[in-house]
């Protein structure tokens, strides 16, 4: 479907189609037929939905001669690691900058994780220090590529802000089209990730216009519900302008819940570590504290609603991101200390 509604050049992460598999003790346990799509082995490095976004970044980064990526995140950002390890695969330089988004003390958090991974790879580095100045961020980077121009080089910008081209959606249009392949029966709900919007968006639009119906719900991880809807609204618009042909998405179609929000982004709260805790126990699957935890933490916040009915199909997209984890270690053993102080 994604492939005939646009044009875009798009490069070559992925191996192939992640696998859709059946969590059969989590479904047990939750009283659901859970699937889970393994976006969490999806491309280069430690893996992730970053690299379905990167295909068409880096696609287009290719399609301009780039020479050098550019592109900001937090400290921990899986999206910044993944792509200074595909634009080496693809024999280009990145240049990162990262962001003090969340505010902590942790000496692993500013140097274990995604940050010792850039420090393997030899990356140049620059640091931003505010924490959600999306445009002045992306002002900072593009200031950067200027420098790197007037030095010879052929820079491409990474945004992260609303107002620039959702490149990145379109490769979760094609992750919508993979998960009808493979599907056998449609799915009750899908549970995704909700921060960028990227993914959530895409995901949501690719199904739409190919027809399929199925429920969409992100998970927040970033910001408050009624900010997150807005934002996906935002993406969906201006996804549609990109591949300018209808995607058919409804305002009633965009669904996302907060209650795993709290203690705010890139913090790890008892909801959300009840999340990582079962998945691993069950299935030893793990969870990263900042986005996929809190996005299968939903499942939690349906139930609750009495909006899964015992024996619902639930498909949870796993985003990845697993390399914070250990960034993320004397937060993850607090958080499991409460919970397991509750029981």
């Amino acid at each position: 479907m994604a492939g005939p509604i646009h044009s875009h050049p798009k490069t070559s992460l992925l191996a192939g189609p992640t696998p859709l598999e059946r969590a059969d003790r989590l479904s047990e346990k939750l009283d659901l037929d859970l699937w889970i799509k393994r976006d969490d082995l999806a491309g280069v490095s430690f893996g992730g939905n970053k690299s379905r976004q990167l295909e068409y970044y880096l696609g287009a980064a290719l399609a301009d001669k780039a020479d050098t990526i550019l592109i900001t995140g937090a400290v921990q950002s899986n999206f910044v690691r993944t792509a200074a390890a595909a634009a080496a695969k693809l024999g280009m330089t990145t240049i990162v900058q990262l962001e003090d988004r969340v505010k902590t003390t942790s000496e692993r958090y500013a140097s274990s994780g995604n940050v010792l991974l850039a420090e393997i790879m030899g990356i140049e580095v620059m640091r931003y220090p505010e924490g959600e100045d999306e445009a002045g961020a992306d002002r900072a980077l593009r200031q950067r590529a200027e420098d790197l121009k007037a030095e010879g080089r052929r820079p491409f910008v990474i945004p992260l802000g609303l107002g620039n081209k959702p490149l990145g959606a379109l490769g979760y249009m094609d992750a919508a089209t993979e998960i009808i392949d493979q599907q056998d029966g449609a799915f009750d709900v899908i549970i995704t990730p909700s921060g960028s919007g990227l993914t959530h968006g895409g995901l949501l639009a690719g199904l739409r216009a190919a027809g399929d119906q199925t429920r969409v719900v992100g998970g927040c991880v970033r910001r408050a519900a009624d900010l997150q809807t807005a934002r996906i609204a935002t993406v969906v618009g201006d996804l549609q302008k990109l591949v300018d042909a209808p995607l058919n998405v409804r305002d009633g179609d965009i669904e996302v819940r907060d209650g795993a929000l709290a203690p705010g982004y890139g913090h790890l709260g008892p909801v959300a570590a009840k999340a990582m805790r079962m998945t691993a126990q069950a299935e030893g699957l793990f969870l990263d504290p900042v986005y996929a935890s809190k996005a299968f933490a939903t499942i939690f916040a349906l139930k609750d609603e009495g909006a899964l009915k015992l024996g619902a199909r639930v498909l949870f997209i796993h985003t990845g991101g697993l390399a914070a984890l250990f960034a993320y270690e004397p937060e993850i053993r607090a958080a499991l200390a409460e919970i397991d102080s509750l029981t």
